[in-house]
């Protein structure tokens, strides 16, 4: 794990490469919603792209609860998984409707209650949409940070809590879009850039391989 100041250094170096922000395209709470749950196993890319026509179609929970699994399921044939995600966008949207008034629930555990909604998934609402400190764990977010040595945890749910440790609380939501910029452009899973990485004098991964 690293010591508070290297911690400090990789994250202002990384601030400085990469915006603090998602690279999904939404515009409500509800909105944003959608695209997380979408997100799993697919490209931002290929979520902004089935979102442009579903949004259209579908934008906010009370015509997504009015709508049928297959009106759905046809607008998002683009993304993986798109049966079960049809199935879960419209029953959480009836449950959004019939027990938090149309209103996108704004906890982790009443989130996590709703259909196709998992804690990575609830952390992104949360930070995104509500400000509430949350890092959400994802595939970059957990590779990264842990060869980085910013953690070293055997599951997600390990590397988000020692990520907050060693993370204000404050720079929560920040953090994790650096991280998974930085997955994207550099510290990819396969043949990570690390000769051109600005943060490789900091990094365990890249030091244990030199030597």
């Amino acid at each position: 794990m690293k010591k508070p100041a290297e911690t400090r250094r990789i994250l202002k170096l990384l601030g400085q490469a990469y915006p603090a922000r998602s690279g999904l395209r939404y515009q409500t709470p509800f909105q944003l919603l959608a695209a997380a749950m979408l997100s799993a196993q697919s490209t931002d890319v290929q979520v902004n792209r089935v979102t442009e026509r579903l949004f259209q179609e579908f934008p906010d929970p009370p015509s997504m609860a009015a709508a049928s699994e297959q009106e759905v399921q046809e607008l998002i044939r683009g993304v993986g998984l798109h049966d079960s995600k049809s199935r879960y966008l419209v029953e959480a949207s009836r449950i959004i409707m019939e027990r938090y008034g149309g209103q996108v629930p704004r906890t982790r555990e009443e989130l996590m209650l709703l259909p196709g909604v998992g804690r990575k998934t609830a952390n992104v609402v949360l930070s995104n949409a509500f400000g509430v400190p949350a890092i959400a764990v994802d595939t970059h977010v957990f590779r990264v940070s842990n060869r980085i040595g910013l953690a070293s945890g055997k599951n997600v749910l390990e590397t988000e809590k020692q990520l907050e440790a060693s993370i204000p609380p404050n720079t929560w939501g920040k953090a994790h879009h650096w991280l998974i910029w930085h997955g994207r452009e550099v510290c990819r899973a396969r043949s990570p850039l690390c000769d051109s990485c600005l943060i490789n004098s900091c990094c365990d991964y890249f030091l244990n391989k030199k030597h």
